[in-house]
């Protein structure tokens, strides 16, 4: 943002309010959807639901991950990013609102179910490319790390909306219902989003050109990333163990359902404890992680994890599948924010809008091997979830062997070589 630009409430909260409306896909798609899909949908055929759904997920965050230096190089060198961020979210609305035409039918019906699914996921997470983008033209640098923090709490307040609002309509069966409430809200909170964020400004390049140009800059960026040992280790380490960590969003409704017996509202009940618990661990974590530092707070949660896919893998009955998924949540919120802030220290100067969209496209692309992972073992053990659970808890472990000796003292604290 330009310095004589002022700070301007009012576009904050507009800004937020995206994620106000989009958070009702981001909770009732991996969770509600999820079910839906799997047990009424592909379940009948006879074919492996917890693979095929794995499959529509993995391949949608592949084809955003792939897009992202193409359609990013678009919105920078063109001055089109409003454009783009309105392409996505009325494609994601749009794949949402054909949901309802979604039902048992056969195979057709599984790969139509699946498309409209991958189509509503690009246009969420493709969409996020260019909202995160915004943060420094509506922010200055001393205010960025609130009103990012004020982005998630708007979020995880939408979520919880979509909640309450879904939870009547479980109760009388109405599933369809569900994906109209949640294309209503996202498109109602978007609003005031595309009215108030500052307009595009094109420049005149071309849409080859400017893709091109944005896919020699992502090259540039992963050259000089190679060339910051610490950075590049962190990165990897965060590809890894958030691979596990999307894994459960998007499966911990599935397992709920197929292996513990959950009904659709009791489901609904332990994602609504999940999103609780997720805004305190955010909250409760900042203040050892300034003090111990976020490398700290990132191993701790890594073992917390670990113990979470344990503790999952070992649950028998409902009651003890809620205190995990609680358990679950305050280490979501917890490693999100603690990662963000490992990131931080790792940035040079002057860089952070460049580095911080390579970090992004890193959490998108390490959420493709785990989902296909959860779907491959519970093929190979006759649709038994418990060894899948285990499985993605191997990330976790990984992702703890991965950080050993990477140091997350700030680079400008650091001695000139």
């Amino acid at each position: 943002m330009s310095a004589e630009k002022p700070y301007d409430r009012r576009t904050v909260w507009a800004w937020a309010l995206y994620d106000f409306g989009n958070s009702s896909f981001a909770v009732l798609f991996a969770a509600m959807y999820s079910v839906y899909y799997t047990k009424y949908v592909v379940e009948p055929t006879g074919a492996p639901s917890d693979a095929i759904w794995g499959a529509v997920i993995a391949s949608s965050m592949l084809l955003v991950a792939i897009s992202a230096p193409f359609v990013g190089g678009i919105a920078d060198h063109t001055g089109r990013r409003k454009r783009l961020l309105a392409a996505y979210t009325v494609l994601g609305i749009g794949a949402v609102l054909a949901l309802p035409l979604v039902g048992p039918g056969g195979t057709r019906m599984v790969l139509f179910g699946g498309i409209m699914a991958a189509l509503a996921n690009i246009g969420f997470e493709g969409g996020l490319v260019f909202y995160n983008a915004y943060l420094p033209d509506i922010a200055p640098a001393e205010r960025r790390g609130r009103v990012s923090a004020l982005g998630f709490a708007v979020g995880y307040a939408g979520s919880l909306v979509a909640l309450a609002i879904a939870w009547p309509l479980l109760e009388h069966g109405q599933w369809s219902w569900i994906w109209i409430a949640i294309a209503v809200q996202w498109a109602l909170f978007a609003l005031p989003t595309f009215l108030r964020l500052p307009p595009d400004r094109p420049t005149g390049m071309g849409l080859m050109a400017a893709a091109k140009q944005g896919f020699t800059q992502t090259l540039a960026t992963i050259k000089d990333v190679w060339g910051m040992p610490d950075l590049r280790r962190f990165l990897i380490a965060f590809f890894v163990y958030m691979d596990g960590v999307i894994t459960v969003v998007f499966f911990a409704a599935r397992y709920a359902d197929k292996t513990l017996g959950f009904t659709p509202v009791q489901t609904l009940g332990m994602l609504a404890i999940v999103q609780v618990t997720a805004l305190l661990g955010s909250l409760l974590m900042g203040p050892p992680t300034d003090k111990f530092g976020p490398r700290w707070t990132v191993r701790i949660m890594l073992v917390w994890w670990v113990g979470v896919a344990i503790a999952a893998y070992l649950a028998q009955d409902r009651i003890f599948f809620l205190v995990v998924a609680g358990l679950a949540g305050l280490g979501l919120g917890s490693i999100q924010a603690a990662s963000r802030a490992f990131m931080a220290r790792l940035i040079p100067a002057g860089r952070e809008s460049e580095l911080f969209g390579f970090y992004a496209l890193c959490g998108k692309t390490g959420s493709i091997l785990g989902p296909v992972t959860f779907g491959v073992v519970t093929i190979l053990t006759d649709g038994n979830q418990r060894p899948a659970v285990l499985a993605v808890g191997a990330f976790y472990l990984l992702g703890l062997l991965l950080l050993k000796g990477v140091s997350d003292k700030p680079v400008d604290q650091r001695p000139a070589d």
